[in-house]
Order: structure tokens, then sequence, then C-alpha cells
């Protein structure tokens, strides 16, 4: 398997050229349901590799042709059922996503809607290339502007029960055709418990890991508290926000933390907000740090890691005054073959990785 990298990649029409390189460095890749051909031959090329196809679990979209819908549920379906399963306000008018026009909110409290959401997708991916499929908008917050109370629900809690059983049930279908489930869990840390049972159908996706934006990353104890998701269940896709540019810090800020914290188990991205048109890459991506060698040190929210091929580090903490210098084993190098230093000072919220030898 070539490198711990994640693909999310449900934007822009994939290029020949895009998957022969997610091929090469990728282990796992979100696209969009209707690209079953990619699918197809990312399979061929790597038979490894983790592929899964994009459904929402909150919404459906009244712009897409068909016949494959990126929602479960498609609007025109939703429609011939009388319209019971869209969410309404108070005054009964439907609830258009804020910030995502054509998106509409549907009622995940309805048994019928999540029935059928179940029956469409389980149907849809049984005899599919997909490994599974990666269930979006496993809300916490209203981050749609629904502002509640709607008609269906008073609260968020009372919409996340409607997730939560829909996940369950969507999981256990598709675990029975051989596929997986890997929701996008939002905010599981604010749960005891979450992560891990929406996880439990195949793995989770965490799109916020360390941070909400490329400026706005996470107080050291908040960056703590979402670091048990590295260790699954299932496949662990997480994702660290930068500015697009794939040189920005954050990238290995969030790539040391998965070594340290995840052994390289699971899949890492980094990307812009909602930037799913390319392929995001470092070389320290492609490299495998081997075995652990020890458990994670840490103190005062810096944190390092020895492995049988390389060495991590990361600083969590927020204050820019709280610089850490932390000691390198000896015989390690960066990604341009320069010899690593004997110690390293690490600013706030920044990370390093170096590797014995040149796996890339």
């Amino acid at each position: 398997m070539s490198g711990v990298g994640a693909w999310i990649r449900y934007g822009d029409p994939i290029t020949p050229d895009q998957l022969a390189f997610a091929a090469e460095h990728y282990r796992a890749a979100i696209l969009q349901p209707w690209e079953t051909d990619a699918a197809a031959e990312l399979k061929r090329l790597r038979p490894d590799m983790t592929v899964l196809c994009y459904k929402c679990l909150s919404s459906t979209r009244d712009y897409e042709p068909g016949p494959v819908y990126s929602s479960g549920v498609s609007h025109q379906e939703a429609e011939d059922q009388g319209g019971d399963w869209f969410a309404t306000r108070l005054d009964g008018s439907r609830i258009q996503w804020n910030g995502y026009g054509g998106h509409w909110q549907m009622n995940v409290r309805d048994a019928g809607y999540r029935e059928r959401w179940v029956r469409n997708v389980t149907a849809e991916l049984a005899d599919s290339p997909f490994d599974g499929v990666m269930a979006d908008n496993d809300v916490f917050e209203d981050y749609y502007q629904l502002n509640l109370p709607i008609r269906e629900a008073a609260s968020m809690a009372e919409l996340r029960d409607g997730l939560d059983l829909l996940v369950h049930a969507a999981g256990r279908s598709l675990n029975g055709v051989g596929k997986i489930l890997v929701p996008n869990i939002a905010e599981s840390r604010r749960r005891p418990g979450r992560w891990a049972s929406h996880a439990a159908y195949g793995g989770g996706f965490e799109e916020v890991w360390l941070g909400y934006g490329p400026k706005n990353l996470f107080d050291p104890r908040t960056a703590e508290a979402q670091l048990p998701q590295v260790e699954g269940p299932g496949l662990s896709i997480l994702r660290v926000p930068t500015d697009g540019d794939d040189s920005h810090p954050n990238f290995t800020y969030g790539l040391a933390a998965f070594w340290i914290f995840g052994a390289g188990r699971g899949s890492y991205s980094a990307t812009a907000h909602d930037d799913y048109s390319r392929t995001q890459h470092i070389p320290e991506l492609d490299w495998s740090l081997g075995s652990p060698a020890e458990d994670p040190k840490g103190r005062n929210h810096v944190w390092s890691r020895e492995f049988s091929n390389g060495w991590a580090a990361v600083n969590f903490n927020q204050d820019g005054r709280r610089r850490h210098k932390v000691k390198v084993p000896a015989g390690l190098a960066d990604a341009a073959g320069n010899p690593a230093p004997s110690s390293v000072v690490l600013p706030a919220q920044r990370g390093v990785i170096y590797q014995r030898g040149q796996n890339n």
C-alpha cells in the first residue's frame, strides 16, 4: 500500500491523469456515485484501495438529472411520495440550505424516508465497484440555518436522533451486501461514544480534524479530544483544513498528528473548504514510517513518537509564544533528503515529520 493519503474527490469531472496519480499515491478515495467507471479503474489499478461513493443523509438536490443521485432519495422521488419527506418550517415551507442552492433538508425523523434511503442505496451499491458509501451530513449543529424549531423537530437533538437511526439501518444493510458505511460524523468529540457508534459499519470521516479553517485551528484540548478518531473502528478518514496550497503548514501539522496517534492507520487529507476537484499531495504523504518504537510522548500539549522508519512531532498549543524545542532522533532526513537537525523548535500549531531513508 502506497502512503496514507485520502483522495476526497467529489467535485469537477475526473481526468485520466488524476486517476493514474490517485492509484499511485492514495490509500482511499471518495467519488461521486455516478463515477462508477472511475471507481472500477481505481480498483483495477489498486485493488487494495478503499473506494467510496458520496451519498447525503440529510438532503436531496433538485438540480441533478439522474439516474444516479448524490442523495439516497432523489428530489423527484420525494415529490412523487407526496412531499412529506421534505422537512418544513413552521409555516409549511420547505427548507433550502443556506449557501447551498438546490439542497433541500429532508425529514430524517420520518421512518418512510429512512427506509427508502436504505433500500435505494443498498440496491445501488450491491453490484457496484465501490467498496461502500461515505455518508455526508451526519450533522451535529444547525450548519445550514434550518433555524429550528421546524415542524419535524424542535431541536437539533431530535434531528440527530433521526440520523442515528438512519446511520445504523444503512450500516447494517450495506454490511449485509458486503459494503461499508463511512459517515461524515460531525463534532463527535462533543458526545462520548458517537464516533465509535457511527463508525461501526466500516469507518468514519472527520472533515474538520484539528480545526474549522486554515486560520481557525482548535485549541489544544479540543484538538486532543479528536485524537481517538484515528484509532477507528474501521477506516478513519481525517481531513485538515488548508487554504488550498499544498505547502500550507497545516498539511504537515495534521499528518504528524495522524502518525503520532494513529501509527499510520486510516487515511489522511488536507484541503481548502469544498476544494474537492484536485489531487492534494506532499511527498511526506507517501511515506511509511514503519512500526511504532514507543508510545506517543507528550508534555504541555507537545507530542512526538519514534517509528522503525521515522519520527514525527506536533505542537497543539494555540498561543504563538508557546514554542517548544524537541529532540530529534539521529539518522533521519526531510522530504528533500537533507539530514534532520538534532533538535527542532516547533511553533504553536505546527508539526514535523522525518523519515529514515527514502520511501517516496
